[in-house]
């Protein structure tokens, strides 16, 4: 082969692998609903309520059916979900932030959008965010370059409080553009189509460029909202009208990423960040056939729906049965970025092999940490041990999804066993646990 053989072939190497180098940029939507219950979508189980869009999302995805939550209230999940971590890790674990609260994420955490960020991405926060309402913890400072959203729940203010009869909570629900407030206790059923609109400006603004965009809707947390769109048109009274207008917001995102010609270039992860909350009778979800829901360490407050859409590499109408958590988000975009991980330890596990179809990979022990922190439970391949109000279960989760059937008179030794695998994985989360960041009271 001559010199200019060889310059022409150089050429096209470059070429290509320029080409190549751009398709691979994969983009991450995070789609994260609050207080929804595992029984709260057609696509796993709920007779009444309509939800074509993530069920034709499960269709061209995979539906995951044993995805959990490292907690069952909404900042220790969100914390997890951006960090990978244990909440425990980031003595964020007990129970959740208020307005009067003075910490926060620990500004010094690698958050999973300040990881792409490093790798090039452009990134954008929509909703709720609830790690911590002081300018030091609000997303712009944590790795987004766009936000708006709340920085609690919705139910955190004196107008909505009001409607329980406490009349003397003081605080208001600021709506947030940047570390901005741009209006204080807004009418809420403006939410879901205001932050759907958020989110698709945003992709078209950005689908030339790798992108992550985390939408968290306030909802269904009570207090409840429908856009007159939506009210009154489902069969599942009010609260089915909250999760279809939350359905047609993920429909509406895919579209425009259809739209931009990247769909199937993007990764779309739907999930929940804890279960359903379960007293406040119909405008409360479902956790199907799981018992419990929000605020227990029984299966219906951990264990959420989760469906993944990625084209072309996760197999159409998937089901993934083994245990996933919502840790494991962060080591897995991390992967497929090609980035780097927090050089902090975290405790989730990459899972693109999994979602690839290679079920060869065993999960790892997952632990149950109780509302106000203390750890409750393990779980340990197909059996779960659990201590709930001085009772020890012990459970083969697998089967007795249910948890119906208490196995600690049969299985004395199993429950010893993971008794102490649980002490033993919690010890070492105390040895190398590291503080949440917190504000001067001067």
């Amino acid at each position: 082969m001559n010199i200019y053989a060889l310059q022409i072939l150089a050429l096209f190497t470059f070429l290509f692998t320029s080409c190549n180098t751009t398709q691979i940029n994969t983009n991450f939507v995070i789609i994260y609903a609050d207080d929804l219950g595992y029984g709260d979508l057609g696509s796993y189980g709920n007779p009444s309520i309509r939800t074509p869009c993530l069920d034709k999302m499960a269709t061209e995805g995979v539906r995951l059916t044993n995805f959990m939550i490292p907690a069952n209230v909404c900042t220790p999940s969100r914390a997890a979900l951006l960090t990978g971590c244990y909440p425990k890790r980031l003595s964020l674990h007990e129970h959740v932030l208020f307005p009067q609260s003075l910490k926060g994420i620990n500004p010094d955490e690698e958050l999973l959008p300040e990881l792409l960020k490093d790798k090039g991405y452009i990134t954008g926060c929509f909703g709720k965010w609830h790690l911590g309402h002081q300018e030091m913890f609000l997303p712009v400072q944590n790795g987004f370059d766009e936000y708006l959203g709340i920085p609690f729940s919705n139910d955190m203010s004196h107008t909505e409080q009001a409607k329980y009869g406490r009349v003397n909570y003081k605080y208001d629900l600021p709506l947030l553009s940047g570390n901005d407030t741009i209006e204080l206790n807004p009418d809420q059923s403006r939410f879901t189509g205001l932050l759907t609109e958020k989110a698709v400006d945003f992709i078209n603004r950005h689908h030339k460029s790798p992108f992550f965009l985390y939408v968290a809707h306030p909802m269904p947390h009570i207090p409840i909202y429908a856009s007159g769109d939506f009210a009154g048109q489902s069969t599942g009274g009010l609260y089915g009208d909250v999760i279809e207008e939350i359905d047609n917001s993920v429909g509406t995102i895919i579209k425009a990423l259809k739209k931009n010609g990247i769909d199937k270039n993007t990764m779309v992860i739907f999930s929940s960040d804890n279960g359903p909350w379960l007293s406040y009778k119909t405008h409360g979800g479902s956790a199907g056939p799981l018992r419990g829901g929000k605020q227990s360490t029984w299966e219906g407050g951990h264990r959420v729906p989760c469906i993944i859409r990625w084209p072309d590499n996760i197999k159409p109408a998937s089901v993934i049965t083994r245990q996933v958590t919502n840790m494991d988000i962060l080591p897995t975009i991390i992967s497929i970025a090609s980035g780097n991980l927090p050089a902090n330890k975290i405790d989730g596990k990459d899972i693109t092999s999994l979602l690839m179809g290679n079920t060869d990979s065993e999960p790892y022990p997952f632990l149950y940490y109780s509302l106000r922190g203390p750890l409750s439970g393990i779980r340990h391949g197909n059996y779960k041990y659990v201590k709930i109000d001085d009772v020890e279960y012990l459970f083969d989760i697998d089967i007795d999804y249910r948890e119906k059937f208490n196995l600690i008179d049969e299985m004395p030794e199993k429950a010893e066993e993971l008794k102490k695998m649980m002490v033993k994985l919690d010890s070492v989360i105390v040895i190398e646990q590291r503080d949440a960041g917190w504000v001067d009271e001067k």
